[in-house]
């Protein structure tokens, strides 16, 4: 089994990303699960505005399709800003747009039968917010979103100290990351031995 996490922090490699220290904990625990993880940082690639799944010449977006086709199991972590998904989020959404119109050799949309999560941090209130954006989008999508998908990080309202800089609220958060791993490993598997059918026509 396969999972995939778009880490859709603002900041570029090398600088080091709250969002992504937080999905290394979920990272290992579907790898505990015995799932083979590929990890994309999105701001890292050329990834055009745009609702088709190639945009022309530069774009890096076919290749992160190419790895959501692959992968039973996705994970699209975000931090919040504003109060609401990244503008990284949001673009890799409007991206996965273009699945809405693929199918697999017996006419289901290319996301049945695959499940999805959401990883959320930041230092203000929110994450639940940002959950539900992100995960009506890949219901929208066709993703399966199993109960309890989901692991967030924040101190409450007002600015603060970052995932990295504060050890509070880590065991609750890497505890709900730990059962939000079992829950997609085992949706998955579930879909995988008993796939939902093409919607009727």
């Amino acid at each position: 089994m396969r999972a995939l996490v778009i880490n859709c922090t603002l900041k570029p490699s090398p600088q080091p990303s709250n969002t992504e220290a937080l999905a290394a904990t979920v990272i290992a625990a579907l790898k505990g699960h015995g799932a083979e993880v590929d990890v994309v940082r999105a701001v890292d690639l050329n990834l055009k505005p745009g609702v088709a799944t190639d945009m022309g010449d530069g774009d890096d977006w076919p290749g992160v399709h190419e790895k959501l086709l692959a992968a039973q199991i996705l994970v699209v972590a975000s931090p919040t800003w504003l109060g609401r998904p990244s503008s990284v989020a949001q673009r890799v959404l409007e991206r996965m747009d273009a699945m809405l119109g693929e199918t697999d050799d017996e006419g289901r949309p290319v996301a049945y039968n695959r499940v999805a999560g959401v990883l959320v941090t930041g230092n203000e209130d929110g994450a639940h917010h940002v959950i539900s954006e992100i995960s009506g989008g890949l219901a929208d999508i066709g993703y399966t979103i199993p109960g309890q998908a989901w692991t967030y990080w924040h101190l409450g309202p007002g600015p603060g100290p970052d995932f990295l800089d504060d050890e509070r609220g880590h065991d609750w958060s890497v505890s709900t990351g730990r059962a939000m791993a079992s829950n997609l490993v085992h949706a998955a598997r579930a879909l995988a031995a008993m796939p939902l059918p093409a919607p009727p026509s």
